[in-house]
């Protein structure tokens, strides 16, 4: 059954269940988080059972330490086992010697050996530890230091002059200089030969302009007719015959417009 906290109001069963309800309504349902209706104001029930009001939660704490205070005053280390205490330890059984003098014994089934252990009791021969451990030479050099070397700091002088702007400015010159003295002693091709196609480019003829074929007696008569006031007149007038013959029909563009 879940209880509520005694700061909120209690919420009658029907009301966390759906808004129709056909049936009984049994205290089972409110551990169906499928069928508890969510509260306004509040998040949904999961239909876990909660302890009383009097209910504290966490561990409780066995350990006097003394807190902070004895944190600071005192400094307590873990008491390290010497080899006299490890000497001092009982050594283990040593089954496989009891079992062989249980076959020896007619022993067969597991609690005959069982029985046969309880009773009689031999240990393994402790081992001799005493020229077990060598002391190693160490491969460290005595006096290294350990740790990454501290960087050297930026004179800040020299950032200030802008004294790096000016070293990389010189390495510049110098760089462009041996480029204009490598594209200098650069072995030159030799002369490459016209063509006639370069000849044609060269010397491009002028276009000659042919006059309309007249009489001996007329070529030096001018005209008698001149329908334009002025030369500009004429320049505008052909022109724009020429931009409309383009839509005409006929060779002198004259005739007819083209459609489509």
């Amino acid at each position: 059954m879940v209880k509520d906290f005694p700061s909120s109001p209690p919420v009658l069963p029907t009301a966390r269940m759906q808004a129709s309800q056909v049936g009984v309504v049994r205290e089972s349902m409110l551990a169906n988080p499928l069928l508890i209706r969510p509260v306004l104001g509040k998040t949904k029930s999961h239909g876990l059972p909660c302890p009383g009001p009097d209910f504290v939660y966490g561990t409780v704490t066995t350990i006097q330490d003394g807190g902070v205070s004895e944190a600071l005053s005192n400094w307590r280390t873990h008491a390290v086992t010497t080899s006299s205490s490890s000497q001092s330890r009982r050594p283990e059984k040593d089954f496989v010697a009891m079992n062989r003098e249980g076959v020896k014994s007619g022993l067969v089934t597991a609690k005959e050996h069982y029985q046969y252990r309880a009773t009689q009791d031999r240990r393994r021969a402790a081992p001799d530890r005493r020229g077990s451990r060598i002391p190693v030479p160490s491969r460290i050099p005595p006096g290294t230091t350990f740790g990454i070397s501290t960087r050297p700091s930026t004179p800040i002088h020299e950032l200030l002059e802008h004294k790096y702007a000016q070293l990389w400015v010189e390495e510049q010159q110098v760089k462009e200089k041996a480029r204009e003295e490598s594209q200098l002693n650069k072995p030159k091709l030799g002369r490459i030969p016209d063509t006639r196609t370069t000849l044609l480019r060269k010397s491009r003829p002028v276009p000659e302009t042919t006059t309309l074929w007249k009489l001996p007696r007329f070529q030096q008569i001018g005209p008698a007719l001149d329908t334009f006031r002025d030369p500009n007149a004429r320049k505008k007038a052909f022109s724009a015959h020429l931009s409309d013959s383009v839509a005409r029909r006929g060779q002198l563009g004259q005739g007819t417009y083209t459609m489509g």
